[in-house]
């Protein structure tokens, strides 16, 4: 039925604002019936998909501060916290690509480090970088500031914005976190053969929309 080295990498994704309570329902049936690595959703569904997959592998993530990054850490805080208490296993925090932009460093990796603390490795913390808004600079800044403030994965995209996982971004962002963090691609993965060149460029998850068409994939 499923490739297992694909299907066990993926975050199998609904995001769409318009997504129904039906919808999710069925993403989760689908996470369970192809092993999932998880089910990835906004934060209003956490606590619905934490029940539908109580007795499965299947982990539930959700994104915070999405899909733009611009909330303030205050707003992304208790995002974070309030998904803890809905059930979450794994959250895809989205970088302050503004204060990244603007050289607010301390702005931008003083978010990361309150969501990993909040988290205290208990819960896995992604980063989402948004590299096709990036300069070559801001992208390795943005990389090595994940390193310092202990996230557990850089990520290349939300999906919804200019531009999503390219393999030259996977390459980037596995040589320079090496084994010490996962790299998720994420953004534009449609196809069995999209999935295994962000494989082979360095990335240990996938983020998709479209799970089932590359695991069923001839």
């Amino acid at each position: 039925m499923s490739n297992p080295a694909l299907n066990s990498i993926i975050d199998h994704t609904l995001l769409k604002p318009d997504a129904t309570e039906d919808a999710i329902v069925k993403l989760c049936s689908e996470a369970r019936e192809y092993a999932f690595h998880s089910v990835c959703v906004n934060s209003t569904w956490v606590k619905l998909c934490a029940k539908e997959l109580r007795d499965s592998a299947v982990k539930v993530c959700t994104v915070i501060g999405f899909p733009l990054g611009a909330m303030s850490t205050f707003g992304k805080e208790n995002e974070t916290k309030q998904a803890i208490d809905d059930g979450v296993q794994e959250v895809d925090m989205v970088l302050n690509i503004g204060a990244l932009k603007s050289e607010l460093y301390e702005k931008a990796a003083n978010d990361i480090r309150t969501i990993v603390k909040i988290c205290n490795g208990n819960i896995l913390t992604k980063v989402i970088l948004e590299m096709c808004l990036l300069t070559e600079k801001e992208k390795k800044l943005a990389i090595q500031m994940c390193i310092d403030e202990g996230a557990d994965f850089v990520k290349t995209s939300t999906g919804f914005s200019s531009g999503g996982a390219t393999v030259e971004d996977v390459k980037l962002m596995r040589a320079m976190v090496g084994t010490k963090l996962g790299v998720k691609a994420s953004g534009g993965i449609r196809s069995k053969t999209d999935a295994e060149k962000m494989v082979q460029a360095g990335a240990n998850r996938l983020g998709t929309s479209a799970g089932i068409k590359i695991v069923t994939e001839a």
